[in-house]
């Protein structure tokens, strides 16, 4: 599978990136919880041990989930990051962090929306159908400071818009009408317990 590291091609990439290798796994935030439903802050110091710990753990954290995507606020801290380990519809692996991120949608007279189902590891065991567009671009930097260009087409474009909404304070529930919500809350309620254990045993098989 082509992979892009940081939106660049690179030769390969290992199945657990090293950045999780390095890291310990987080508490994952759940729906109703304060943070998860406020803006976060922007990053303001670049190239810190613990800004790099904190990518690293957030890695680990996301895998151990099972995830394509992890805000920060996800793991409970408020500031404007997420990493991400995701393909696209085209079979490319896309593999990164990005810090401080603006999303681009196209045009509105060019953008075409796709309903699919979208889960979250905020809102553990609920799967429900999203319209997103399935193009998007992200700018932001990376953590030493350096600008990123980030591109996403299909399931990675519903990626990048998804994390970028946690950022600002949302989940997909905000996206949903009212029932649609009610039945993601009712799946949620249902399933969570047997994700967590899920979580926990992928830990450990990894000695986390």
């Amino acid at each position: 599978m082509p992979v892009r590291h940081g939106g660049r091609a690179v030769d390969t990439r290992p199945a657990l990136p090293p950045e999780a290798e390095r890291g310990s796994v987080r508490r994952i935030t759940v729906v109703g919880e304060k943070i998860l439903s406020r803006r976060c802050q922007e990053v303001t110091e670049f190239g810190t041990p613990e800004l790099s710990a904190l990518i690293d753990d957030m890695f680990l954290t996301m895998y151990v989930a099972d995830g394509a995507g992890l805000a920060a606020n996800q793991v409970d801290v408020d500031l404007r990051l997420f990493v991400y380990d995701c393909p696209d519809d085209e079979g490319v692996r896309h593999v990164g962090h990005i810090i401080n991120p603006v999303l681009e949608l196209p045009a509105p007279g060019s953008r075409r929306l796709v309903d699919d189902f979208e889960g979250c590891l905020s809102v553990p065991g609920a799967t429900v159908a999203v319209p997103r567009t399935d193009r998007a671009v992200v700018r932001g930097v990376d953590k030493d400071g350096t600008p990123l260009v980030i591109e996403g087409t299909g399931y990675f474009a519903r990626c990048l818009q998804h994390e970028v909404d946690h950022l600002v304070g949302h989940t997909y529930l905000d996206r949903l009408s009212k029932r649609d919500r009610k039945d993601a809350l009712r799946q949620m309620e249902e399933r969570r317990e047997d994700v967590f254990a899920q979580r926990v045993a992928k830990a450990g098989g990894l000695g986390r």
